[in-house]
């Protein structure tokens, strides 16, 4: 029987990192964001099913104006495109260190990715609940999905750049009822 695990929202984080005039590193983040696992047992090598959505309004890069245009057409076009999707289709472990391989969408471009995960274990906190802990990290091509808005500088910097660094800590608690749709 399959086990299922949810995203624990207030001990998780979704970031990523973009490079800005090529000198300094803008930090944004997803607030509002959902995971299920499904996995055959508790070691998550037997994960058969990983399901990651952002919602593209909750974007926070701690500037409104910023986060703005993020939402707008010239990026994530969140009118349109509410969600980036994540949908895992093969989990490598290696010890604590493993390989999430799967699908990303953003803006309706669909790209295979690879990501790198770090196991943290598994604990039951003191209220009696089993919980896993991750560290998620890799990196994408912003223009490989359609965000390809971007100014030059009178001498000649590209304003943003097209590498995206991920990062995530990650706690999920395993369902003790059957998780609801």
């Amino acid at each position: 029987m399959a086990i299922q695990w949810k995203i624990d929202p207030a001990h998780s984080e979704i970031q990523f990192k973009v490079k800005h005039l090529m000198i300094t590193t803008v930090t944004g983040y997803f607030k509002q964001f959902d995971l299920n696992v499904e996995t055959l047992t508790d070691d998550f090598s037997t994960a058969q099913k990983i399901d990651f959505t952002a919602d593209i309004n909750s974007i926070d890069t701690n500037n409104t104006q910023r986060d703005t245009h993020l939402k707008s057409a010239d990026f994530f076009d969140a009118e349109q495109y509410s969600q980036l999707q994540f949908t895992g289709t093969r989990y490598e472990a290696n010890g604590d260190e493993a390989q999430l391989h799967g699908d990303l969408t953003i803006r309706g471009v669909t790209k295979p990715l690879t990501l790198r995960v770090e196991f943290g274990g598994i604990v039951v906190d003191p209220w009696g609940q089993t919980k896993a802990g991750f560290t998620i990290s890799g990196k994408i091509s912003r223009k490989e999905f359609g965000l390809t808005w971007n100014a030059v500088t009178e001498a000649g910097q590209v304003v943003v750049s097209d590498e995206i660094k991920i990062h995530a800590e990650v706690q999920v608690v395993k369902q003790t009822a059957p998780v609801t749709a």
